[in-house]
């Protein structure tokens, strides 16, 4: 992950995230507000707030996928644990193995198989072994709730899969490489009802394992299923939209007694 004379991003079982003055651009133009936040660890932390505010935003910026875009970046500190993952050497791509994201929509890789959906970052990690893959591959697809769905057809595309099925294969992707925390983006947009039900109970399930950020325009999601929810807004300074991060706590705050009006008009469907 670092170079030699930097430290290894920490390995203990629960993880959190730190961030201070964060402030990503695109190109010269800051997208939010500088912003602190912290990410508590095996807790779900929910991002919410009307389209435009940046939360996808932040979201990339936590396991610096943002830089990926062009002419964007980001200022500001980000810690996993003790480590600034901007710090000088260390190692974007090893940052997003540490740091993994689910996406809006369900990515079933179509040149490969369900097995080899699930295996392709093992093997990018260097695993060759077939019996490490194939227990590697099977606790995923189990942890993921999947396993019993798919166990007798790992030889058919990922594509012959529902979108809810899609989705959770692409959750057993992430934690195959078993990262530090992962987030998640709208995972369950695309989904209907009775799927969206399966994501969230993974979700729950998951974090007793891991440290979980999701941005969802779903608050009746983020009131089941997160700990705490940060919530963001749009502003404008000299005519131009930004984000802002207006406030965030425990969740069951934030939803019955929110101290920013901004939030309550929000969450009462007023304003967004």
């Amino acid at each position: 992950m670092a170079v030699a004379t930097q430290p290894a991003l920490a390995t203990q079982t629960a993880h959190s995230m730190t961030v201070r003055g964060l402030k990503p651009f695109y190109g010269k133009r800051l997208a939010v507000q500088a912003m602190d936040l912290d990410v508590r660890p095996n807790q779900i932390l929910a991002l919410i707030g009307p389209s435009g505010c940046g939360k996808s935003t932040v979201l990339r910026c936590l396991n610096r996928m943002h830089e990926l875009i062009p002419y964007a970046h980001a200022e500001g500190l980000v810690k996993l644990d003790d480590i600034n993952i901007y710090a000088p050497g260390i190692d974007p791509a090893l940052v997003r193995r540490k740091i993994g994201m689910v996406f809006q929509l369900p990515i079933a890789l179509r040149t490969r198989n369900i097995y080899e959906n699930v295996a392709v970052g093992l093997r990018l990690g260097g695993i060759k072994n077939k019996a490490e893959l194939d227990a590697r591959v099977e606790k995923a697809l189990r942890d993921a709730n999947l396993w019993d769905e798919v166990k007798d057809k790992l030889h058919l595309s990922g594509m012959a899969l529902s979108g809810g099925q899609q989705q959770r294969l692409s959750i057993a992707r992430t934690i195959a490489v078993e990262p530090d925390i992962i987030l998640f983006d709208e995972p369950c947009s695309a989904l209907d009802p009775i799927s969206t039900l399966r994501i969230e109970e993974l979700l729950l399930s998951l974090r007793q394992r891991y440290t979980i950020v999701i941005v969802t325009h779903n608050m009746q999601q983020a009131a089941r299923i997160s700990d705490r929810t940060a919530v963001f807004m749009v502003e404008k300074t000299d005519d131009v939209p930004i984000g802002v991060l207006i406030e965030e706590g425990p969740t069951e705050q934030i939803f019955s007694t929110p101290k920013d009006p901004r939030t309550e008009d929000y969450i009462s469907g007023r304003v967004g």
